[in-house]
C-alpha cells in the first residue's frame, strides 16, 4: 500500500493518498467529456472503499493543526465548456464526483481542522477553493488545494488556453498558470501555512534563476487562500 501517514506533532498530519491503484475505471471513455451515467454513479470510487475508510477515519482522530493530504489528480471542479453541455476530465476527480462530494462533505460536517490538499498531474499551477457544491459562487469553502506545477514536462498548450478561456465560469479556481515550470513550497506554522509558486522563466538555461511567482497564506481557521505576493 502506496497511502500513509506522517504525523508531524499536534503541528501537521500529513495523508499520502493513492488515487490511481484502486480507482473504479474511468469513466465516459475517459478524456474530457461531459458527465455520463457512469460518472455519476455513487458507487464508482477513486480511492477504493478501503482507503477511504481509512481516511476519514485517520482524519477523525487526528488532532492536528493542519491536515494536509497530498494526492495525484486534481480535486477541485474543472469546467470546461458553457452550459448546457459542459466537459470535465475524467482522469480527475471530476470522474468520480459522487467520491468528491462524500469526502468533502466529511470535512465539512466532521469540522477537520485546516484540511489542505497537494495535487499534481496537470503540470500547472493552480489555488483552488474546495466546496460540497462547486456551481454555487456564493457556498463556503470547506478546504484548499495547491495544485504543482511539473518541473519540466509541458502542459499542452491546448489544455492551457481551454482552462484560461473557462477561468470566469469556474469562480473557486482563485489561481492558475500554466507556462512556467517548477515547484510549491509550502510552509506550515501554528498560525498559518504560506505556499509559494517558485518557478524558472525557461527551462532551456541550467543557471536560470528560480522565483516566486505567487505566494497565498491561509489562516488557521479561514479556510480561504490569500495572496500575499
Amino acid at each position: 500500500a502506496l497511502y500513509r501517514r506522517l504525523p508531524f506533532g499536534d503541528l501537521a498530519e500529513i495523508t499520502m493518498l493513492d488515487t490511481r491503484q484502486y480507482r473504479s475505471d474511468q469513466p465516459c471513455g475517459d478524456g474530457v467529456k461531459p458527465h455520463c451515467a457512469a460518472s455519476q454513479d455513487p458507487g464508482a470510487t477513486i480511492t477504493g472503499r478501503h482507503q477511504e475508510t481509512w481516511l476519514m477515519n485517520g482524519l477523525t482522530r487526528s488532532r492536528a493543526s493542519w491536515n494536509i493530504l497530498g494526492q495525484q489528480t486534481l480535486m477541485a471542479q474543472l469546467s470546461l465548456g458553457p452550459d448546457p453541455e459542459r466537459f470535465f476530465p475524467m482522469d480527475q476527480w471530476d470522474g468520480y464526483p459522487a467520491a468528491r462530494r462524500r469526502l468533502l462533505t466529511f470535512l465539512d460536517h466532521r469540522r477537520i481542522s485546516n484540511p489542505v490538499f497537494l495535487s499534481g498531474d496537470t503540470h500547472a499551477s493552480w489555488v483552488n477553493e474546495l466546496k460540497t457544491d462547486f456551481d454555487d459562487e456564493d457556498g463556503p469553502a470547506v478546504g484548499v488545494e495547491f495544485g504543482g506545477p511539473s518541473i519540466t514536462s509541458e502542459a499542452a498548450p491546448s489544455f492551457v488556453s481551454r482552462v484560461e478561456a473557462a477561468l470566469r465560469d469556474n469562480a473557486h479556481i482563485r489561481f492558475f498558470n500554466g507556462d512556467l515550470h517548477g515547484y510549491v513550497r509550502c510552509e506550515v506554522r501554528g498560525k498559518e501555512l504560506q505556499a509559494d509558486f517558485r518557478v524558472v522563466p525557461t527551462v532551456r538555461e541550467p543557471d536560470a534563476r528560480t522565483y516566486t511567482l505567487a505566494s497565498f497564506t491561509i489562516r488557521n481557521g479561514s479556510g480561504t487562500p490569500h495572496r500575499t505576493a
